[in-house]
């Protein structure tokens, strides 16, 4: 896949950007290793100062960087603005919380004299150069909640972003160098996934963090395993959203096409699976198929878009043919199902797909089992709480899960039994610097965000000192 900028609300190849080659390459791997060296060493009240500089700068230049987003991979251009927003508020939480989540923490006096010390405590320690390997549909978002938690921790970071977002790539490494960060410490590589397993098994690399594909995770696991290097991958999700009997069902409805629609249905962490109860089922279908069905499909640069383009051909021709083996098979397409026709003829040329209801799947069909990556919901009538959990994690995947429910015992019974990295009631999933985010099973491994997201790229070290002789101990 080339390195560039192709506008997918009209196929226009705006830009297009040359791979690094294996010389530059070499040239960044010492530089980042280099300056990690010096780095690791600085105060956290130095870091924070330049990470706050970074999300300032971030914050003066929203509008710039948010076009830049639209135009690239095509999310509405409010849902951009916001993307940035999150991104500087993530930077200011860490800048603030940082040196409280790695403080040492010390183990009960009673247990350190058991060991034969006189003190001990554990250390976090920075592991390296952390390479990060980003998708293209939260551009910024997804490279922030690496490179925040990490920049503080003491590490360096290397970003190997989708080939199809190369603007916003070298924006970023652009931003941290302007916010005083030292030459090398966070640096943009203009690569195709070609060069990624060379780079990950440089040993001046000490670690990988990836969110993506399951195969593009399969792929740098395999590798860093055989490397012995840590890694984090935040990977694919079919989140269930649940309605039971005590819901509100009306809010349920309004909130769970923001859940699906979420940057044009292209994320991990939206919705996808509606499971509704019987007594409700007739209800919520009705009213969330005619919010589906009213959603405003065109120009990602319009303030009155609610849902933009695909970001890629190759994926709307992938959610096609989810939704046609699906319906070839005897699902019901209660609305949407095809192309939008009524665009204008700028726009006609653009990877649009009309947000889409589907009802009667079954696990004889593809969409049952893989993710759909753009705006269909599929839509199943469940008879009571059992099998809402059973249908729940019926799936590869395990990222998160909406539950609406105002009734604590079946909170209680989804806390305990849904397969996910999270449950959300009575809302939608989202993500924030406070909460661990991550998934379990085929969605990955490892957190990122919150104090376990900052740990992970760390050396958790003990420091322990023997204990005098004749003291006591």
């Amino acid at each position: 896949m080339p390195i560039a900028t192709v506008n997918p609300a009209n196929g226009e190849t705006l830009k297009t950007f040359d791979e690094l080659d294996a010389g530059q390459i070499e040239q960044r791997l010492a530089a980042a290793h280099a300056a990690f060296r010096g780095y690791r060493t600085t105060a956290f009240s130095e870091r924070a100062r330049l990470l706050v500089g970074a999300a300032e700068l971030l914050d003066r230049e929203q509008d710039e960087i948010a076009r830049t987003m639209t135009v690239e991979m095509g999310k509405p251009l409010a849902a951009a603005r916001a993307e940035a927003a999150k991104c500087a508020k993530a930077m200011r939480w860490y800048a603030r919380n940082a040196e409280g989540l790695l403080a040492d923490e010390h183990p009960a006096q009673a247990e350190v004299a058991d060991s034969g010390a006189s003190r001990a405590r554990v250390h976090y320690r920075p592991l390296g150069v952390v390479l990060a390997v980003m998708p293209w549909n939260f551009p910024l978002w997804q490279v922030v909640r690496f490179a925040a938690p990490a920049l503080m921790a003491g590490n360096a970071g290397l970003l190997k972003h989708a080939s199809n977002v190369p603007q916003t790539a070298l924006y970023l490494g652009d931003l941290f160098r302007r916010a005083g960060f030292p030459d090398a410490v966070f640096q943009t590589l203009l690569v195709s996934s070609r060069a990624v397993e060379g780079i990950l098994r440089d040993p001046r690399v000490a670690a990988a963090t990836l969110t993506g594909s399951e195969p593009a995770g399969r792929a740098v696991a395999a590798v860093a395993g055989d490397e012995v290097k840590k890694t984090v991958l935040e990977l694919g999700g079919s989140d269930p959203f649940v309605v039971m009997p005590s819901a509100d069902v009306a809010r349920a409805a309004e909130v769970a096409v923001t859940a699906r629609v979420q940057n044009n249905g292209q994320s991990c962490i939206a919705a996808k699976r509606f499971l509704v109860h019987a007594d409700v089922h007739e209800e919520f279908t009705r009213a969330f198929t005619a919010k589906m069905a009213a959603l405003t499909v065109g120009d990602p640069l319009s303030e009155s878009t609610d849902v933009g383009p695909l970001a890629t051909e190759q994926g709307r021709a992938d959610l096609e043919a989810l939704v046609e083996d699906a319906v070839q098979r005897g699902a019901t397409a209660l609305c949407g199902g095809q192309r939008p026709d009524d665009l204008p003829e700028g726009l006609a040329r653009g990877w649009f797909y009309e947000p889409t209801v589907l009802t009667g799947i079954t696990p004889q069909m593809r969409i049952h089992r893989e993710e759909a990556f753009g705006p269909v919901a599929t839509v199943y009538r469940v008879r009571d709480l059992d099998e809402a959990v059973e249908l729940a994690n019926d799936t590869p995947f395990g990222l998160s899960s909406n539950v609406w429910t105002r009734d604590e015992a079946e909170q209680e019974r989804f806390v305990r039994d849904i397969e996910a990295g999270g449950v959300f009631f009575n809302g939608m999933t989202a993500s924030h610097p406070a909460l661990p985010f991550g998934g379990v099973k085929r969605s990955g491994y490892g957190r990122e965000l919150s104090g376990h997201g900052i740990r992970e790229f760390c050396n958790v070290t003990t420091v322990w000192h023997a204990a005098e002789p004749g003291n006591g101990s």
